[in-house]
């Protein structure tokens, strides 16, 4: 069973269904859910010029976490965590670290008739990379 979950959040409204299942999963688990945002770096390395800028991005996405945790109600364990990065490799790196084991994110169908056009987004690299199982709720 799935007991430590995780959740990629952006803020958006295409949360919302992930965000759903997660705690649907975690209550039959008697689980936890994790809620990360990836604040997007510039380059591999941090530049000490861009710090300030990121930790306001930081402190911006705290004051948004709040209420993203808050609207998963009362009835699990839930935590969350704001990390830099570059958004797939952040996500699947964080998910083994913290011994995650279940990625649950918001996806979008892929137009057949477009092949390979929508394949690089963020929840098909979180898939291909992520260690653990990734549950891609549409």
């Amino acid at each position: 069973m799935f007991r430590r979950i995780l959740v990629p959040v952006d803020f958006t409204p295409k949360n919302e269904r992930a965000l759903a299942r997660a705690r649907q999963l975690a209550e039959l688990a008697a689980g936890e859910v994790t809620l990360v945002h990836v604040v997007e770096t510039l380059e591999d390395e941090l530049d000490t010029d861009l710090a300030s800028f990121y930790r306001r991005l930081e402190a911006k996405a705290e004051e948004r976490m709040a209420p993203t945790l808050a609207g998963l109600g009362d009835t699990i364990a839930k935590r969350s965590a704001i990390v830099l990065g570059h958004r797939a490799r952040a996500i699947a790196d964080f998910a083994e670290h913290e011994r995650i084991d279940l990625i649950v994110l918001s996806s979008h169908r892929v137009d057949p008739d477009k092949p390979g056009h929508d394949w690089m987004t963020i929840s098909y690299k979180v898939a291909i990379l992520a260690r653990c199982p990734v549950l891609l709720v549409k």
